[in-house]
């Protein structure tokens, strides 16, 4: 017989943006201590194909996957909580299923049936979620033992309808000891004295059930613990034992929200529920399971030590909203926990450095370049558009200039190449043909192979490989060491734009190395070192996307290990300093 692969769903009420995500995250992370093999889904039910077209000032972060999907950035936390690597199968949008549907009525797949949401589109999702919470992990090729769907939207939604009832329908599909519903809700604190109120929650289930959909577990999200009675209240109008009510109360870092949950019981009842116990699990991964669980209790304690502080000023155009760097800020946490640092993130907004700021709001133009100039490194993150360019050559400029750790990622691999093209190389019209078509020294160029004509989907996405050229600079270069010093590194990329290769010569005549390039043909530039600099690289691609908390992306490290004053006893093989005697590693 097959092995049955079981389904925890979590779904929303009350407000969106309540921490799904997290609960999902943390509920794999949980199992994955037991030795179990896990994997996860993402339903978003809006009506794009993928996010990769979507505003992160309107989204958040488009994550992108080994295999070039642009996707939501909750499967950024899945991948780092579960160490996995998704495909983007694992994420489900409105849009991919009624393309599939259609393409199958073109075809007369349904043999002159009346196509409809119900059975059709149900169906087409109940298909795909099954489909792929049987596809072998990347971590160790077994089938998973559980398959985490989170179901983006709140209970109630219009566009969230057909996700509901086909997980309705799934639970008898699957059956019942493979089903599990987790929902999170909100026990807001008002008044004046502080008081809990449960009605939210009992509202929010009494939708749910009304929808088919009992659950299994309530995860209620609150500023404050429960008070006295809250869990007896939850539990008596919403039909769940007192047990399967948990506090998800703010916490020191979200590092903790596993530990919260498994301090009141979550494992106990997921067994129960699931029959977890009746799983065939070697001792081999039960020993990793346990270890696994050492490993996190320990970075999240130094989460919530009180380290000596490093400040990274991050110099963007979407840093208005947070969640548009996110992958950013958790490879700086990261980073920093792994080298015994607390990271403060200084937020400057690109155009506030320009003159042109100046003229218009000098308060802002001088806040900003007193928070650049403070920080202890400075780091670039991608992004498109002309909006804030300027602004982002001028930090690059000063990290340069001024011996300041820089790191600059896509668009700020691209602004240092004209920073450095302009007042170096000696050509002071550089520019990119993204934001001058016509300029007369275009150093960043349009990649040939790109399609113009159609926006999602048609950069150069996913996973490619960067080989370190043979140069003696490049071989003993500090990305190559921070990287284990490898010949070939695969990070994932998504842009359009590139170096021009017509250029790299009169740019490493004056100091600028190309360490790394492209492994097909050697001619697409991928990360930049300068010499004589304390730590000033830039990469092409995106290493957030690959950050890990017990394993950091290298170039990340790298700078706060330079911010923080310890790269080159680092890289001589000294370690960290203080408290962390052994890198952390998966």
């Amino acid at each position: 017989m097959a092995k049955q692969t079981k389904y925890i769903i979590v779904s929303g009420g009350v407000i969106s943006g309540i921490g799904k995500g997290i609960i999902a995250s943390s509920t794999g992370l949980l199992l994955k201590t037991l030795g179990l093999t896990v994997t996860s889904i993402k339903i978003d039910p809006y009506l794009n194909i993928d996010a990769g077209t979507l505003s992160p000032l309107d989204h958040g972060e488009v994550f992108v996957l080994d295999d070039g999907g642009e996707v939501d950035l909750d499967l950024g936390n899945y991948e780092r909580y579960l160490s996995v690597q998704l495909s983007r199968d694992n994420n489900i949008t409105t849009g991919k299923i009624y393309r599939e549907v259609i393409e199958k009525e073109r075809r007369g797949d349904y043999l002159g049936k009346t196509v409809q949401v119900v059975p059709h589109i149900t169906n087409a999702i109940q298909d795909w979620v099954e489909r792929v919470g049987r596809v072998p992990t990347s971590q160790n090729g077994r089938i998973p033992d559980v398959c985490i769907v989170e179901l983006g939207g709140t209970v109630g939604d219009i566009e969230s309808a057909p996700f509901i009832e086909a997980m309705r329908q799934f639970q008898f599909r699957v059956g019942h000891d493979n089903f599990c519903l987790i929902h999170v809700s909100l026990v807001p604190v008002v008044g004046a004295v502080g008081e809990q109120k449960t009605k939210p929650t009992q509202a929010s289930v009494r939708d749910l059930r009304g929808l088919g959909l009992s659950p299994d577990i309530l995860a209620c999200r609150s500023a404050t613990p429960f008070e006295e009675g809250i869990r007896e209240k939850l539990s008596m109008f919403c039909q769940v034992r007192p047990e399967q009510v948990f506090s998800v109360h703010d916490c020191e870092s979200l590092y903790h929200v596993p530990i919260l949950l498994r301090k009141q019981g979550i494992i106990d009842v997921l067994t129960e529920r699931l029959k977890l116990n009746k799983l065939s699990i070697s001792g081999e991964l039960q020993g990793e399971g346990d270890a696994l669980w050492a490993q996190w209790r320990e970075f999240a304690r130094r989460r919530a030590r009180d380290l000596e502080v490093t400040t990274i000023a991050v110099v963007g155009k979407y840093t208005y909203l947070t969640d548009s760097y996110i992958s950013v800020v958790k490879a700086l946490e990261h980073a920093s926990l792994n080298v015994n640092r607390k990271i403060e993130i200084s937020w400057v907004e690109a155009s506030d450095l320009e003159e042109s700021s100046a003229q218009k709001d000098p308060l802002k133009y001088h806040e900003a370049w007193q928070r650049l100039c403070a920080a202890d490194g400075i780091l670039v993150p991608g992004g498109f558009g002309e909006r804030g360019v300027e602004g982002k050559v001028l930090a690059a400029k000063w990290a340069r200039e001024h011996n300041v750790p820089y790191l600059g990622i896509c668009l700020g691999l691209q602004v240092a190449v004209i920073e450095f093209a302009r007042h170096v190389a000696g050509l002071p019209t550089a520019h990119s043909a993204e934001f001058r078509e016509n300029c007369d020294t275009p150093v960043v160029v349009f990649m040939p192979e790109i399609d113009r004509t159609t926006m999602g989907g048609t950069m150069r996405l996913g996973s490619r490989p960067t080989k370190f050229q043979g140069t003696s600079f490049a071989q003993n270069s500090k990305i190559r060491q921070l990287y284990g010093s490898v010949d070939e590194v695969n990070e994932r990329h998504r842009h359009r734009y590139e170096v021009n290769p017509e250029r790299v010569d009169e740019l490493e005549a004056k100091g600028m190395h190309f360490v790394g390039r492209d492994a097909d043909t050697g001619e697409r530039m991928e990360i930049l070192e300068l010499e004589s600099h304390p730590y000033f690289v830039a990469v092409q691609y995106h290493p957030e996307y690959l950050t890990r908390p017990l394993s950091p992306s290298p170039p990340f490290l790298g700078l706060l290990l330079a911010a923080s004053g310890q790269l080159d006893s680092y890289l001589s093989g000294a370690g960290i300093a203080a408290d962390v005697d052994t890198k952390l590693k998966m």
